[in-house]
């Protein structure tokens, strides 16, 4: 086999030539990245981010920092004031105290006060992925908490649930119940956080481009600093940091990047 002009082999040619493709690839994910924090990428903010009272509906203690760390550091960047509403303690394998403390040192982290974190511990609510939650007695627990804290924006998951988790997928069928019903308050919308592809989830930054052109109604891209912050909220779940998570926090998009559609 006829070796290239520098005397290497096909192989190393074709290797080369990713890995240049790559690493301009790369350049050109992190020059975006900059841009779009630079220009403000969350077009539902624009303009009244001081006015916005913003709950993130979570599953389980670390949901926070796992899958939603760019929104609340994004909805602290543009002056909004964000809440935490997790619906269990993450008790499937009788952590649940554990995990709580947890929690709160990691939202403290991601700019929410431990007076602003509410866990909801209840048996009808049980941390399972195999269990979806009554729909009606979270929608009670939900709306409850949105209307004694004057909520106007609700953040929570997609009907992909981003890992498939029916816990996950739970909260957001709760929402759509109480946006399609009319139940919530006037002018509160809900903004649910997009299940990517199995690829684009484990691309860390290179998903920065196509999150960038493909539509949605927010789009929350961290910085180099705030992504490390995000790290370090998610390290507070010591209890939860088994050798895959690790690979996880190295690789997930999400740990970057969260782009969410509104109800």
């Amino acid at each position: 086999m006829a070796a290239g002009p520098w005397g290497w082999g096909p192989a190393v040619a074709v290797l080369v030539l990713v890995l240049v493709l790559f690493a301009l690839l790369l350049g050109g994910a992190r020059r975006l990245r900059r841009l779009t924090v630079a220009c403000g990428a969350c077009a539902d903010l624009r303009g009244r981010a001081g006015g916005v009272r913003a709950l993130l509906v979570t599953a389980h203690p670390d949901d926070e920092a796992m899958f939603f760390a760019p929104t609340v550091l994004g909805l602290g960047r543009a002056g909004a004031r964000a809440a935490v509403l997790c619906c269990s303690a993450g008790n499937y394998y009788n952590q649940g105290e554990i995990r709580k403390k947890e929690l709160e040192q990691s939202c403290l982290l991601l700019g929410v006060p431990a007076s602003d974190v509410t866990v909801i511990d209840h048996r009808d609510l049980p941390d399972n992925p195999s269990v979806e939650w009554d729909t009606q007695l979270l929608a009670a627990y939900v709306l409850k908490h949105i209307e004694a804290n004057n909520i106007n924006m609700v953040v929570t998951f997609d009907a992909g649930g981003v890992s498939g988790h029916a816990n996950h997928i739970s909260l957001y069928t709760a929402l759509r119940y109480l946006h399609s019903e009319r139940k919530l308050p006037e002018g509160c919308s809900v903004l649910v956080l997009e299940s990517v592809s199995i690829f684009r989830k484990y691309i860390s930054i290179l998903d920065v481009p196509i999150s960038y052109l493909l539509p949605s109604d927010a789009l929350f891209i961290l910085t180099e600093e705030e992504t490390e912050q995000a790290k370090r909220a998610m390290r507070c779940h010591r209890s939860q940091l088994l050798w895959f998570r690790h690979i996880y926090v190295l690789f997930s998009r999400y740990m970057v990047i969260n782009s969410l559609r509104l109800l």
